[in-house]
This record gives C-alpha cells, structure tokens and sequence, in this order.
C-alpha cells in the first residue's frame, strides 16, 4: 500500500517546507505527487531537484495538451530529468490565452510514452463526478488498455460511491483520491466547478474531513489499494497529525 502526498510548488521555499513537514511527521507518506499549474513558477518535472528520490516516490504530473505528438519534448524532459514515474493528465485549458497548447489526447499520449520509455511507470487520472459511472470506466479502461499502470483518482467525499469504482477497478492499481474541504466556500467551489455531490452528513469542518480521510485509509489496508491526499490550503498540522494518531501505523 502506498500514500501519496500532493506538493502544490507555489514557490521552491514553500515546497521545501511541505516536503520537510512530511518527513517530519507523516512516516506513512512513501510517495510525493506535484502537480503542473501554469499560474506557478515551478513546473511539475523541475521537483526531480527537490524530492529525495531516495526516499520517496517521485511522480510529476504533465499535461497532455502542452505537448505535441509530433514532437519528443516530453521524452527529452522524461530523460533529462531521469524520471521513472509520471502522471499524464489531459489538462485544463491555460489561464494565459498565450500559452500554445494542442489537441493531444491523452490516451494516444499514454502510447507514445509507453512505446518509447517500456519500464517507465505511468500512471492516469480519473474523475468520479465529471460523467456517469459507465463512461468514467470506460475511459479508465481505455487509458490501461494504452498502456497506464495506475490510476489516480480526483477526490471522493463519499464511501458509498468510493465502494462503486472499487467493484471494477483493480485494487493494488488504484490511488483514492482525499482532499480536505473545510470552508463553505471550498465546498461551493466544488460542488459549482467539479461537480461534486457531497453527502447529506457532509460538514466543511476538519473533524469530517479527518474521518473520512481515516476511513478511506483503512478501506486501502484492508483492500491493498492505495490513497492519495490533496490537502490545499488547510492547516497540514490540524489535519494530518489527528489522521496519524488515528491509524496509529
């Protein structure tokens, strides 16, 4: 079982001091994720000269429609920066109507990268509320059949809907996604932009969001799958250290 971390790389002083926040007091943690934003002067490869390799798992993000199929760039950044682990993603459209983008399809990506780099772990995103249940497995499927090895999954507020991917998804290749929502705000901004359905027990306060995060720690340990946090601006002490307490490992 693996528990991945998300380092947003804000700046290289901020994202130093979340991965020492890790190391310090999440001993569970063996995997970091950083994901690629735009807005952010840090791209996501640029933490292979941050993370300790040595200790953790390094996957950076990349977004299928930066890049041209036509094109090796991504092989060149995959090499120079000796990477073993990736996460491709389709991309939100860019934030800078200047940024040159493509019509890249992310599972033909996934192909390309498997085709040149065999041994290379790749890894794909799935999001359990952008369509129907049908469709989103269909496109996990289709991203395995290219050649993905895991799937990482967007957050889940909801067990019961949790329990419904993971009755067709193979256990030891899926991350569950968590991410804490602790104002009203973020819960709003989640259910307007992404969709979410939250349950009716659902309160954006740290004590849901800590058990929740406990339980879908304990569905991965008993079932061999793996979970994968996405804490965005919280209190990582107030969250994380009860979880620890909790699962006591």
């Amino acid at each position: 079982m693996n528990i991945s971390f998300e380092v947003v790389p804000r700046t290289e002083e901020a994202t130093l001091e979340q991965l020492r926040f890790v190391e310090e007091n999440l001993p569970f943690v063996d995997t970091i994720n950083i994901p690629d934003l735009l807005r952010l002067p840090i791209r996501s490869w640029d933490g292979a000269h941050l993370v300790n390799r040595n200790k953790y798992r390094y996957i950076p993000h990349v977004r299928a429609i930066d890049f041209d199929l036509k094109s090796n760039r991504l092989q060149k950044i995959i090499e120079a920066n000796e990477l073993d682990k990736i996460l491709l993603v389709t991309g939100d459209p860019p934030p800078d109507r200047t940024h040159l983008v493509y019509s890249t399809d992310v599972v033909d990506l996934i192909k390309a990268i498997r085709r040149d780099f065999p041994n290379i772990e790749i890894y794909a995103g799935f999001d359990p509320y952008r369509y129907g249940v049908k469709q989103e497995k269909d496109y996990i499927l289709d991203k395995f059949e290219a050649g993905a090895d895991y799937i990482l999954s967007q957050p889940f507020f909801d067990t019961r809907l949790l329990d419904i991917y993971a009755d067709f998804l193979p256990a030891d290749k899926v991350y569950w996604g968590v991410s804490p929502v602790i104002t009203e705000r973020s819960q709003a901004y989640w259910e307007n932009v992404n969709k979410v359905v939250f349950p009716s027990d659902f309160k954006p306060e740290y004590q849901w969001n800590i058990d929740f995060a406990v339980k879908v720690l304990k569905h991965c340990q008993q079932t061999g799958s793996h979970c994968y946090f996405m804490p965005i601006r919280i209190d990582l002490q107030k969250y994380f250290l009860p979880i620890r307490q909790a699962i006591n490992w």
